[in-house]
């Protein structure tokens, strides 16, 4: 079964950078959209960027623009969210989706942990 497989959480200074990865387990997993979720203690689910997979067009909600910066790279059905200014209220669990038929998210990753202190 296909999956996504995410990598690149863990700690960061308030002002520092991490770089998430999502790859799906197979080069042959076709992508019509991949995103971004967190979600953080205590908080509802919150989608922050998405990018269209064959356009590169992007979406990021308010609360990332301009820090968080989407991307993909087709050849290796691999998608990534680069985190930079980090600030202690990114502190949630990220997850990668994709959406593989044009219908909306139908894949999601495990989630990776994401702590930013002050």
């Amino acid at each position: 079964q296909v999956r996504l497989v995410e990598s690149g959480g863990g700690t960061a200074q308030a002002g520092g950078s991490l770089r998430l990865s999502c790859a799906a387990s197979e080069r042959t997993f076709s992508i019509h959209n991949m995103g971004w979720f967190r979600q953080a203690p205590g908080k509802e689910r919150e989608f922050i960027a998405g990018i269209g997979w064959s356009g590169g067009s992007t979406y990021y909600a308010d609360s990332v623009k301009g820090r968080f910066t989407i991307s993909r790279d087709s050849a290796k059905n691999t998608g990534y969210l680069e985190m930079n200014n980090l600030k202690p209220e990114d502190t949630a669990v990220y997850t990668c989706v994709a959406d593989t038929r044009g219908l909306g998210y139908d894949y999601w990753g495990q989630g990776t942990r994401v702590t930013v202190s002050s």
